[in-house]
């Protein structure tokens, strides 16, 4: 294993130090947590949390501030954080208008954050949550759709409806709405190496790849052959437009690196992409390429699909002031 730390028991401490540090003016920490917050927090507006383990950069801490989020929570690399560290976030954030978690559906994530909702709760906060549930390679397993890198459209158009003041009950009907109209799909051509285990998440062959696969390292639901980029993509794209009917329909598009992918390669992948929803006929309103949601130093890609209508579209294009997104 060879990778750029110090101890790696040290890492997610480290890392959170050295993003506090390049964003002092806008953000802090709560105290030895691995809490990331707003530095000056809006009473005025519903608080947005969101969080799990790390290993994702630059989700979920490269979210927090002006139009996204007000907190994120980080654990252990591809560990859920304790309910206690939620909890005290909660407690950090809590105002008149009230808290909205946005939550990834895995059941880790999901159990600690219903808990220290449960906990908020008894202490009189008024807080509400969203689970986001967007990868189609899981459809059909127990737990349903993994949340992956549509989180970060939720963040984005629910954050910017919050902005405006809008009250709780209206934040969690976009959020959950945002949830019901995007979906996305991942493969990978190798793995990623958490530094405590030294060990990589699965193997592959010089000429296989996995296709569906999580952003904790999970292997995919299947593993073939590797293709050409424009027939990868293609295998994404159609299981996308299975799941969920986008013709005659605007959409944002998102080709999510997955840490260690050239930007080269995702500008291949996305000119197929372009065309490829073209002859379906399905109207691209916007594209982002680039790093959103990772999983270490994993070489692959995922493509989201958000359909638009002209509400999302407002709050999608509203301004945003993070550290990952800016508009």
């Amino acid at each position: 294993m060879k990778k750029i730390i110090n101890n790696p028991a040290d890492v997610e401490n480290e890392m959170i130090e050295g993003f506090v540090a390049a964003q002092k003016e806008k953000v802090k920490r709560l105290g030895n947590l691995n809490v990331i917050l707003r530095k000056n927090l809006n009473p005025n507006k519903v608080a947005l949390i969101s969080g799990g383990g790390s290993g994702h950069e630059p989700a979920h801490f490269g979210y927090v501030g002006f139009g996204m989020l007000d907190c994120a929570v980080a654990g252990s690399i591809f560990t859920s954080p304790a309910a206690l560290p939620v909890f005290k976030a909660i407690e950090e954030v809590k105002n008149k208008k009230g808290v909205l978690c946005i939550v990834k559906n895995y059941s880790g994530d999901v159990m600690t954050f219903e808990t220290a909702i449960d906990m908020a709760k008894d202490e009189g906060i008024n807080v509400e949550y969203v689970i986001v549930a967007d990868d189609v390679a899981t459809q059909n397993s127990e737990i349903g759709r993994r949340g992956v890198a549509g989180t970060i459209f939720v963040h984005k158009i629910a954050g910017a409806l919050a902005e405006t003041g809008a009250d709780l009950k209206s934040v969690k009907e976009i959020a959950q709405r945002t949830i019901e109209n995007v979906r996305s799909m991942g493969m990978a051509i190798s793995p990623c190496t958490i530094p405590a285990s030294g060990v990589a998440s699965f193997e592959l062959s010089e000429d296989e790849m996995e296709i569906g696969i999580g952003i904790h390292g999970e292997a995919g639901i299947k593993r073939e052959k590797i293709l050409n980029a424009d027939e990868i993509t293609k295998k994404i794209l159609d299981e996308i437009l299975n799941d969920l009917n986008y013709k005659n329909q605007e959409v944002a598009v998102m080709i999510n690196g997955m840490g260690a992918t050239p930007l080269m390669e995702l500008l291949i992948v996305n000119n197929f992409v372009q065309k490829y929803l073209e002859k379906n006929e399905i109207k691209i309103y916007d594209t982002m390429i680039g790093n959103y949601m990772t999983s270490i130093e994993m070489s692959g890609f995922s493509i989201t699909l958000l359909k638009l209508d002209e509400e999302l579209k407002k709050y999608y294009d509203a301004a945003a002031d993070t550290f990952a997104l800016k508009k």
